[in-house]
């Protein structure tokens, strides 16, 4: 059950409605040089999709620029945006995350799917009995692992592997998943 990394934040619009969900690409570090660059710390698993012209929405506002140039750098990568070309220009986004919207996402290949996709589905045992949502992924080096927390606050984690995760119904919002023995801490 592979998944894709992404800091995910959902804008409500002033009818207090679900807007766009941006997902975090980058993190801006400090200006670099003079001619407006910025060292970048790289947050996506996809990075060659971040192009000159590309639009990505930068900092809590979400504030709309597009990338004039990006060149890798050993501390990750330097960008720099259209109409910024000094220091000063692009300081004040010092320390703000870089965004793109989630629906210019590129599709990912059958069984896959974005941390984003997956927290809050509610997680069932393999004979429907409601476990809790999906409220965090942690991420290991062998495999990813799933935090379901249940209603009393009590958390489950399960190892993101085809043997414990049975299927995953994101238009329905529901993941159905075996119990291998002591992952409920009953055993």
């Amino acid at each position: 059950m592979p998944s894709r990394r992404a800091l995910t934040r959902a804008e409500k619009d002033a009818s207090g409605q679900n807007g766009p969900v941006y997902l975090a690409v980058g993190q801006l570090r400090r200006p670099h040089g003079v001619r407006g660059e910025m060292l970048m710390t790289v947050l996506t698993d996809f990075p060659e999709r971040l192009k000159p012209k590309k639009r990505l929405f930068v900092g809590d506002q979400h504030e709309p620029l597009l990338i004039r140039s990006l060149r890798h750098h050993a501390e990750g990568m330097l960008i720099s945006f259209q109409g910024l070309d000094t220091p000063e220009d692009v300081g004040r986004f010092r320390n703000q995350y870089v965004f793109v919207d989630a629906a210019d996402l590129p599709p990912l290949p059958e069984g896959e799917y974005y941390h984003h996709q997956l927290i809050g589905l509610q997680v069932f045992s393999e004979d429907e009995a409601h476990l809790g949502v999906l409220t965090e992924i942690i991420e290991t080096g062998a495999n990813d692992v799933y935090v379901v927390t249940d209603d009393a606050g009590g958390e489950i984690l399960l190892p993101a592997i085809s043997e414990v995760v049975l299927d995953v119904d994101v238009e329905r919002g529901r993941m159905r998943v075996h119990l291998l023995p002591g992952l409920r801490g009953e055993e």
